[in-house]
């Protein structure tokens, strides 16, 4: 279960989405907008399609981004799972989702996440933050603070600094 309020758009706001877990994806579906895991969102496509709701479809730390691919036109949000603190699969996740898949819609890391992340998810390509139920998202905020001269590239600034200093141009 999902927090109550999390951080989007450098501002804590309340979260209007369900979150489903793999058995209550195959009951059915409350009313509003809903995110699922993949897995459900492969079997109940069409179903979840025709509720006319934002719809959602959240991935586990082995789900490949590739598979979602595909249908990234219908999803409203994509979240990435992480399940704990050490797991760094969902930086590769969020990177790819964001250059490789061109998605541009919410990106949401949830699940053991704390305030020293979020820099870093950022980043690789998020934009919104469920903390851990235990965390305080107002108090997670300050840390958002973006460092003014990261040194490497990255899914919001692919040049690096050694060639912006060089004037070298863009990342190869």
């Amino acid at each position: 279960m999902l927090p109550d309020r999390f951080i989007k758009d450098d501002r804590v706001t309340d979260d209007l989405w369900t979150f489903l877990d793999a058995a209550q994806a195959a009951e059915e579906l409350p009313e509003g907008p809903i995110a699922v895991p993949l897995a459900a969102w492969k079997a109940r496509r069409a179903d979840l399609l025709a509720r006319h709701e934002p719809v959602g479809v959240w991935l586990a730390p082995a789900d490949e981004p590739a598979q979602i691919a595909p249908d990234l036109a219908h999803l409203t949000l994509l979240a990435v799972h992480f399940p704990k603190f050490a797991d760094g699969r969902g930086y590769s996740t969020a990177f790819l989702l964001r250059t490789r898949h061109g998605y541009r819609g919410e990106l949401r890391a949830f699940g053991d996440v704390g305030r020293d992340q979020l820099n870093e998810l950022r980043r690789s390509g998020f934009d919104a933050f469920s903390l851990g139920p235990h965390r305080d998202p107002e108090a997670a905020l300050a840390s958002l603070v973006p460092f003014n001269r990261p040194y490497q590239g990255a899914a919001d600034d692919p040049v690096p600094l050694f060639r912006k200093r060089f004037g070298t141009g863009a990342a190869r």
